[in-house]
């Protein structure tokens, strides 16, 4: 298992941007998959957007084009940075680790997003 610790979350307005990141406590170049993922009140968690080093990245349709992930492996971190942020992306944040497909992933405990005027 990896431990994750997230920052970044806060209040914006309509149109702003935020950086979240996510320091990992093992290099981030043996963890095969990284992620964000948010869930609004009464809502299910959703795939914001994933990592699969070197192999692919994807995102959600409603952020695509707004939101980019990347890593920075000398910090150990993954990053998601958030551009145009709108109301509706208003959610508390999740980042994921998984380092092999037949492992457990592990969690952070969320950061909150909250995007309003």
């Amino acid at each position: 298992q990896v431990q994750l610790v997230e920052s970044g979350g806060g209040l914006v307005q309509p149109g702003g941007s935020l950086r979240l990141s996510c320091v990992a406590s093992r290099s981030t170049l043996s963890i095969a998959t990284m992620g964000w993922y948010r869930q609004a009140p009464g809502k299910q968690r959703e795939l914001v957007a994933a990592d699969t080093a070197g192999a692919s990245t994807n995102y959600a349709d409603s952020v695509k084009g707004r939101f980019t992930i990347s890593r920075d492996n000398s910090k150990n971190t993954v990053y998601l940075q958030m551009n145009s942020l709108k109301p509706e992306d208003t959610a508390v944040y999740y980042c994921f680790a998984r380092r092999r497909p037949w492992e457990d992933g592990s969690w952070g405990q969320g950061t909150q997003v909250t995007v309003s005027s």
